[in-house]
């Protein structure tokens, strides 16, 4: 039981590391170019601070899920891994809302503020940016499920494991 467990928790690990490498690199190469009445301007990633953020918070959390999955089974260090989960959790939903914040006004616009919406000019840049959110949310989505299994088999509220 114990290895199948762990074998669930390091096949959720890949997955959760494939997903937000996955929405970094997609991130990072969305770019696109488009003419408006004669002014050629470019979409990029690092053009916006939110954008740059995702990608850097996306980066930071796969490294952590990357040396994760060295880390002995038996090793105490998996308590301190409870606390990391939280943070990394936390990290990546910081990064997705600053992303999805730009996003929207970037597909909506801003009528209050007289911005425009930018992804009828450049949806190529704009679907790539919606993927990217889409992976990193499956990720955040996989790490949620892995901070709940970790803090249950951390804590053992009912005591149901005889010493």
């Amino acid at each position: 039981m114990a290895n199948t467990e762990r074998l669930c928790t390091l096949l959720l690990r890949l997955m959760a590391v494939a997903a937000t490498l996955s929405a970094a690199i997609v991130m990072v190469t969305s770019h696109e170019r488009s003419n408006i009445l004669g002014l050629s301007f470019e979409a990029k990633y690092n053009h916006t601070p939110a954008f740059r953020y995702f990608v850097i918070a996306n980066a930071i959390v796969t490294v952590y899920g990357f040396l994760v999955l060295f880390l002995p089974s038996k090793s105490q260090l998996w308590r301190l891994v409870v606390a990391l989960d939280l943070v990394f959790t936390m990290l990546l939903t910081s990064g997705i809302s600053a992303a999805l914040a730009i996003g929207s006004v970037g597909r909506h616009g801003n009528s209050y503020a007289g911005w425009l919406p930018i992804c009828g000019q450049v949806p190529k840049y704009c679907d790539q940016v919606k993927g990217a959110l889409i992976a990193s949310f499956v990720g955040l989505l996989i790490y949620a499920v892995l901070l709940l299994y970790a803090i249950h088999n951390a804590l053992d509220p009912l005591f149901l494991h005889k010493t």
